[in-house]
């Protein structure tokens, strides 16, 4: 990939329909992440709470062999780092976040679709998320305090008091900015291993050293699955890609502060298929530490504190858990929509104000949650939306890579003019708005019709596939117009 220079980068003509300084590609004097910053990027989504809940659920859910289902998820880590390596590069190159990448595929104004739609997902699961992070500042205070009761909405006083500091803390640490954002992330994701590691070593120790070898069988008839062990090690692996998905797509809102390709991909072999194994073994031993210990598997990680009964112990991890899960949620659900909200108005709208409107939403989600949302079916609406975004990282990985050749010309991304290359029809690109529909309408289906619910986690990558291959087919007799030089 041939770098471009920081003149190359400054956008000569300001169209502020189109451009405001939080969208504006990064110089690369100013680029200043590097591997260790992506490896906190997937060290922050794997180990929060529901990440790890997720995947000791899955050591128990299928009834595998417990180091097939290791496998099974490292795999899954593979396949994710190759298709971020793919999103992840254009803004390596050009400096620029997704809603402002996907312009050059969609159209100008047509970017704002999916920007709208990512930005939808992302505050809804921002304040879910928020909750959940609640749960472990619930979990210090009510062990250095105690929990004086009362309920109000479904959480208790104590309960109450958590959530708004989590929310509070969260919207402090977006106001400070993305630099004190990547420190924070480069000091949870470490210290939640730490804190991993000293969990499984005394579940280990309890446990006695029978624990190992059982690993391989310990597992088996805890599981009402009766599909093939085949069936069973794909289903984890898709459960596992789905769970990455919403990063994916808008991978280039990190990469675009990364110093070179090179740095990116090697965070992301670090932060995924190695980072996914080590974590995947501390969550194999762990979760069979618990059936050995308690005689039940316990997947979330405030229940095994809460079981091993020390204090001390119960604090250092309630503030690394609440730390990793506010890192991901930053991550996948806040600064994504800032941008986005900030790319649908760019003259009224600053990436910080983007971020203050998705924490006034997410505080209403977040506050209703176990009260209101959570049982009326608001969940599977936003999944039917997460898969509808699916066709997009085809459209945008087909468009870079085959139709556009890895070549584009940033000035007209940042153009509203007729003649601009990515204006197409008003700033709509109609070919890639057809590909969009005909492949949601599958994405749809997959969410809703039960006849498709055995592809699980693979519906996110057969509507990514048909969309790629639906924006191939319309877009391959379209003359291009030439762009500058990479």
């Amino acid at each position: 990939m041939t770098d471009l220079s920081d003149k190359a980068l400054e956008i000569r003509r300001i169209d502020p329909r189109l451009y405001n300084d939080d969208l504006a590609p990064i110089k690369k004097r100013d680029r200043n992440w590097g591997w260790f910053e992506i490896f906190n990027v997937w060290s922050n989504d794997i180990q929060s709470l529901f990440g790890y809940t997720l995947a000791a659920s899955l050591f128990i859910s299928y009834g595998l062999n417990g180091w097939a289902v290791m496998a099974a998820i490292i795999l899954a880590g593979v396949v994710v780092m190759g298709l971020v390596n793919l999103t992840g590069k254009p803004s390596v190159k050009y400096g620029v976040p997704f809603p402002v990448m996907i312009r050059a595929s969609m159209g100008v104004h047509g970017a704002n679709l999916p920007a709208m739609l990512r930005a939808v997902i992302g505050i809804f699961w921002y304040g879910v998320q928020t909750y959940f992070a609640s749960t472990a500042m619930k979990l210090l205070l009510t062990s250095l305090f105690g929990d004086p009761g009362g309920t109000l909405l479904g959480m208790s006083a104590l309960g109450w008091l958590s959530f708004v500091i989590v929310w509070a803390f969260q919207m402090a640490m977006f106001w400070a900015g993305i630099e004190r954002i990547k420190h924070f992330l480069n000091w949870a994701g470490p210290l939640v291993y730490v804190v991993m590691v000293a969990l499984m070593i005394v579940v280990w120790v309890k446990a006695g050293d029978e624990l190992l070898p059982a690993v391989g069988t310990i597992f088996e008839g805890q599981s009402d699955y009766h599909g093939s062990a085949i069936g069973a090690f794909l289903a984890i692996t898709g459960t596992m890609i789905a769970y990455f998905a919403a990063v994916v797509i808008n991978f280039g809102d990190f990469t675009r502060f990364v110093k070179s390709e090179r740095e990116m991909k090697l965070g992301n072999l670090v932060g995924l298929p190695l980072n996914v194994a080590f974590f995947s073994f501390i969550a194999l031993i762990i979760t069979a530490g618990t059936l050995v210990l308690f005689g039940e598997t316990l997947t979330n990680p405030s229940d095994i504190i809460e079981r091993v009964d020390s204090l001390p112990l119960t604090i250092v991890a309630a503030l690394t858990f609440f730390a990793a899960t506010v890192g991901i949620n930053l991550v996948a659900n806040f600064i994504p929509p800032a941008y986005d909200l900030a790319n649908l108005f760019p003259s009224r709208v600053s990436f910080r104000l983007g971020g203050l409107i998705t924490a006034i939403i997410a505080f209403f989600v977040g506050a209703l949650w176990v009260s209101l949302i959570s049982d009326i079916g608001v969940a599977g609406f936003v999944n039917a939306l997460g898969a509808v975004v699916a066709p997009f990282y085809g459209i945008i990985v087909v468009d870079y890579y085959v139709v556009k050749r890895q070549r584009l010309d940033l000035q007209d991304m940042f153009s509203s003019a007729p003649d601009g290359a990515y204006h197409y029809v008003k700033g709509w690109n109609k070919r890639a708005i057809a590909a969009f529909t005909l492949a949601a309408l599958f994405s749809i289906a997959s969410v809703w019709l039960p006849a498709l619910e055995a592809l699980g986690g693979y519906a996110w990558l057969v509507g990514a596939g048909l969309g790629g291959g639906f924006y191939y087919l319309l877009m391959r007799s379209q003359r291009l117009p030439a762009a500058q030089p990479a």
